[in-house]
């Protein structure tokens, strides 16, 4: 094998790494999409089932009120949302910043060397297999209370 046959298979596998990454986020920011969508929706029908006469009033509005209340809820979510992201983000950012870090890679090493390490558990010292919760919630109580309730 050549050196230009090794660099257009490295690049050919970057490009690929790539794009398989894009296909990813995209994936999962449309399930996220969906999945908060469904939610909102089902919470609205059931309240709309629940009590169907003050959901309308709400849709519509009333004297008594300024503004529909379906309207004042969509707005305080979108404002919720907003300072949510904004919140996240920045603290993201300041965490990424007084780390020093340069690139994801440096970032992973300067975190990892601050955070506790994660020991191994190879080979497994325990159950590894249950047949349902039941087992797995009586092997976890039998465990603590014969570690002493440590």
């Amino acid at each position: 094998m050549s050196q230009e046959d090794t660099k257009n298979s490295t690049t050919h596998s970057n490009e690929g790494d790539r794009n398989f990454k894009v296909k990813a986020g995209i994936f999962l920011v449309g399930v996220t999409g969906v999945s908060a969508l469904v939610g909102f929706g089902a919470t609205l029908a059931s309240v709309r089932k629940q009590d169907t006469k003050h959901f309308s009033k709400g849709m519509a509005g009333g004297l008594e009120m300024s503004e529909p209340a379906v309207s004042l809820a969509l707005r305080a979510l979108g404002w919720g949302t907003f300072y949510a992201f904004t919140g996240c983000g920045i603290l993201c950012y300041s965490i990424w910043k007084l780390s020093g870090a340069e690139s994801l890679h440096d970032f992973r090493n300067k975190m990892g060397a601050i955070l506790p390490r994660i020991p191994k558990n190879n080979p497994p010292q325990g159950r590894t297999e249950f047949t349902g919760m039941n087992d797995l919630l009586e092997y976890l109580a039998n465990s603590k209370s014969n570690d002493g309730g440590k």
